[in-house]
């Protein structure tokens, strides 16, 4: 029996609720869109410019990094960080 693995079981904004409070994370809310767009993008390039398990990696250290700022810079600076981070400069 194969596993279809195209749909996920549970959707992503049921899935980081869930996961918020099992970090017991209250007060802390998923990312915005923008913020979504900019750290996948991130987890691209990392994943492309280096080993694949950097993707991962890059994501969490960003989030930790850019926890502090006010949510709504957290998208540019993610972007910042990518266009510096492209393996030809550019975003």
């Amino acid at each position: 029996m194969s596993v279809d693995r195209t749909t996920p079981g549970i959707a992503l904004e049921a899935w980081l609720d869930r996961l918020i409070v099992e970090l017991g994370a209250e007060g802390v809310s998923a990312p915005s869109q923008a913020e979504t767009r900019a750290l996948l993008e991130l987890a691209r390039v990392a994943a492309h410019a280096s080993e694949r398990i950097a993707a991962p990696l890059s994501t969490y250290l960003a989030g930790l990094a850019l926890a502090s700022i006010p949510a709504a810079e957290r998208a540019d600076r993610i972007a910042a960080l990518v266009a510096a981070l492209e393996p030809d400069g550019s975003a």
